[in-house]
């Protein structure tokens, strides 16, 4: 840890519904002052009705150099893939 505290990944909501999306990232020495500077830096215009918090060392990532190995079991499964999909009339925020 830094002497500015630990590394904080932050994910904000634009509104009710939609889905978090990562922002950036703030340091503090604990959550709720993470949350405060989080507040602080990502929603000073109403840009967010809901923010999360996630310590950096806490995300767990796949590497580039696993992306043949680590992908391929899903690229047989076409019918995962949306163009199989038709999205009714009406529907919003897909």
């Amino acid at each position: 840890m830094s002497d500015q505290g630990k590394l904080w990944e932050v994910f904000t909501q634009s509104k009710t519904g939609a889905s978090h999306e990562h922002a950036g990232s703030v340091h503090a020495p604990d959550a709720e002052t993470a949350l405060q500077n989080a507040r602080d830096v990502y929603t000073r215009r109403g840009e967010a009705v809901s923010l999360w918090i996630v310590p950096s060392d806490a995300i767990v990532a796949s590497s580039p150099s696993d992306s043949g190995p680590f992908f391929e079991p899903g690229n047989d499964k076409a019918y995962r893939h949306p163009q199989f999909y038709s999205v009714p009339k009406g529907v919003r925020g897909m």
